[in-house]
C-alpha cells in the first residue's frame, strides 16, 4: 500500500517554484508609488486628500516590505548569502526604510529614494544570481 502513495519522481529546486516567479520588480514598483504619493501629499493642502495618500501610502510601504520578505526568505539561499555577505543587512535596511520607522511612518522624500537605492541594489545582486 506504501508504494501506491510514494512519489515516482523527486524533483528539487533552490526556490520554492521553478525560478522566474520572484522579481524586486514588484518591491521597486510599490516603492515608486510611495515616493510619488509622498511628493502628491507635500503638494497638497487638501486634509481629505493628504488622509488618503497617507493610508495608500502606508498600505504600498506594507507592500514593498512583503515583497521584500519574499526575496529575502523564498529565493535568496545560504550559498547567496555565502557570495554576498551583506546581503542580510542590506535586506535588514530596505525593510527597516519601508517601514514604521521609515517610509511607512514618513512622509519624507529622502527616505523614500533611500529605499529606492536599497531596493537597486538587492535587484542587482538578485539579476548576478540569475546569471549564475
Amino acid at each position: 500500500m506504501i508504494r501506491l502513495f510514494r512519489p515516482r519522481a523527486v524533483a528539487s529546486a533552490h526556490c520554492d517554484l521553478p525560478c522566474g516567479v520572484y522579481d524586486p520588480a514588484q518591491a521597486r514598483i510599490e516603492a515608486e508609488s510611495v515616493l510619488a504619493i509622498v511628493k502628491k501629499y507635500q503638494d497638497s493642502d487638501d486634509p481629505a486628500f493628504r488622509t488618503r495618500a497617507l493610508i495608500i501610502k502606508e498600505q504600498r510601504a506594507e507592500l514593498v516590505k512583503h515583497h521584500l520578505w519574499v526575496l529575502w526568505t523564498d529565493y535568496f539561499k545560504a550559498p547567496h548569502f555565502e557570495k554576498y555577505p551583506h546581503l542580510h543587512g542590506l535586506f535588514n535596511e530596505a525593510t527597516k526604510l519601508a517601514g514604521a520607522g521609515g517610509a511607512k511612518g514618513a512622509v519624507d522624500t529622502a527616505i523614500a529614494e533611500k529605499l529606492l537605492v536599497k531596493i537597486e541594489e538587492i535587484s542587482k545582486i538578485f539579476w548576478e544570481t540569475k546569471q549564475a
